[in-house]
């Protein structure tokens, strides 16, 4: 059995079990990481690990991810898994219960891999039929599969939390078709735990970041973290961008509100988090990225949203 840290009162989240499902990089590495800064013992989660490729063409992996989690002061567990088949997943739920005595406490759905399968330039009657629903089963059905599988242990834990990741959390389109449907589901299945999840004191919630400073942005604009200033040059909006540890941070504060079932069923993002529980991104400023749209894009574009 793998030992697990008592409760300490500087660090909430001390004593907790979490999975990341998802967590090798961008969005689910920030929530990894962050959660293992509050204490957490983190299952890390992914296709890409050491000496075995997901098919991403990414340099990082899920034992990276790990190792960050258990510098930051938690104990981070790196596990290959493929979420879009049930048998590894029930072999990684059936090795978190035998190792934390049947304990999970907070679930985190950030698996999507469907960057190279998203079609930004055309509409749905010209995409690839085959490409399109590889998206869906990639960013919704390895959801659902991991939340079959995990749920059962959180049960009986009031105070427990379902992470769904999304993009925006509103009802204005995404986009292109196949990703504004993944996107969109993502909240509904949030949405829909919550629903089944009440009687048993366990929240489900969807969030979501503004514009993620991910490590495939930032190859996108062809700079690191430490010249990522560099990219607004290519693009202005990006001055506006935001690390995957805002993100986390937003997902540790969740997971540590005693009064989370209160906000269970909800889309929430990192813009609004901030303001009630007071985090900063890594650099210590405090990104809002419906404030900078409603100042400078909503003239152009509409609207972001109100949110779902």
């Amino acid at each position: 059995m793998t030992a697990t840290a008592q409760p300490d009162t500087g660090r909430p989240l001390a004593g907790k079990v979490a999975l990341v499902a998802g967590g090798t990089r961008g969005g689910g590495r920030g929530i990894a990481v962050e959660l293992g800064a509050a204490g957490a013992t983190v299952y890390v989660t992914g296709r890409s690990s050491a000496g075995a490729g997901s098919g991403m063409a990414r340099p990082e992996t899920i034992e990276e991810t790990a190792e960050r989690v258990t510098a930051a002061g938690g104990h981070g567990i790196a596990v290959r898994t493929d979420h879009s088949s049930p048998g590894e997943v029930r072999a990684l739920v059936d090795r978190i219960a035998a190792e934390q005595d049947g304990r999970l406490d907070i679930l985190v759905n950030s698996v999507w891999g469907g960057d190279p399968l998203t079609d930004w330039e055309h509409p749905l009657w010209e995409q690839d039929l085959d490409t399109g629903l590889r998206l869906l089963r990639q960013a919704v059905e390895t959801h659902i599969i991991t939340s079959r599988l995990a749920l059962p242990l959180l049960i009986g834990r009031p105070g427990g939390l379902v992470v769904e990741v999304t993009d925006g959390n509103t009802a204005r389109y995404r986009g292109s078709f196949f990703y504004d449907i993944a996107k969109s589901t993502v909240i509904r299945l949030a949405f829909a735990q919550a629903a089944e999840l009440k009687r048993y004191g366990v929240a489900a919630v969807a969030v979501t970041p503004g514009f993620l400073r991910s490590e495939a942005m930032l190859d996108h604009f062809g700079v690191t973290e430490s010249t990522w200033r560099d990219g607004i040059a290519s693009d202005p909006h990006f001055a506006q961008s935001e690390t995957p540890a805002y993100l986390g941070r937003a997902v540790a504060a969740l997971a540590a509100d005693p009064g989370i079932m209160a906000k269970s069923g909800r889309a929430l993002a990192t813009w609004h988090l901030y303001q009630e529980y007071g985090f900063t991104d890594a650099d210590g400023t405090q990104p809002d990225f419906a404030a900078y749209w409603a100042e400078t894009l909503e003239k152009e574009l509409g609207p972001l949203g109100d949110p779902l």
